[in-house]
């Protein structure tokens, strides 16, 4: 008998994923538009050079917040498998294709990817924000030993701790 599965990733996964972007991108966008239509309506406005700065500012900002959200995944643990998310639809993993499980300590939420022998529907890799927690830096996420243990205890095989 397996369990309900575990939610491993944060509950501001979809945030990250779809809302946050969507807001920034559309503020710049906005406001990269106002500056080529109506220059002038901005007091005390940017300088001539300022929309094409503005143009490209929302252009990089916006691939990198799509690309980066974009690649998030909802991930839920049980004793035989990794269920994985994209908000559309849910793969099964079964924990005996995990190779690795790292974590990020320099990007923001410390993303935790997960990489397995062979490809999966989203790829050989996945990325997920763990769930919040309140501990020191460079302390591996709970979620990496939780996903490591349970690999450990499935018949599928082994991790090495790191």
């Amino acid at each position: 008998m397996t369990s309900e599965p575990r939610r491993l990733s944060s509950a501001l996964t979809f945030t990250g994923k779809f809302l946050f972007p969507l807001v920034w991108t559309g503020g710049f966008t906005a406001a990269t538009i106002a500056l080529f239509i109506a220059p002038s309506a901005w007091r005390n406005g940017p300088g001539p050079g300022a929309r094409w700065i503005f143009l490209c500012a929302t252009l990089v900002g916006a691939a990198l917040l799509w690309w980066s959200g974009g690649r998030l995944k909802r991930v839920r643990l049980d004793a035989r498998a990794l269920y994985i998310s994209d908000y559309r639809t849910e793969i099964v993993v079964p924990l005996s294709q995990v190779v690795e499980v790292t974590e990020d300590y320099g990007a923001s939420g410390h993303p935790v990817t997960i990489r397995f022998d062979r490809e999966t529907e989203f790829g050989a890799r996945v990325t997920f924000i763990p769930r919040a927690r309140w501990s020191g830096l460079q302390v591996s996420h709970p979620a990496i030993d939780e996903i490591r243990a349970a690999i450990r205890g499935s018949a599928g095989g082994d991790l090495p701790a790191r």
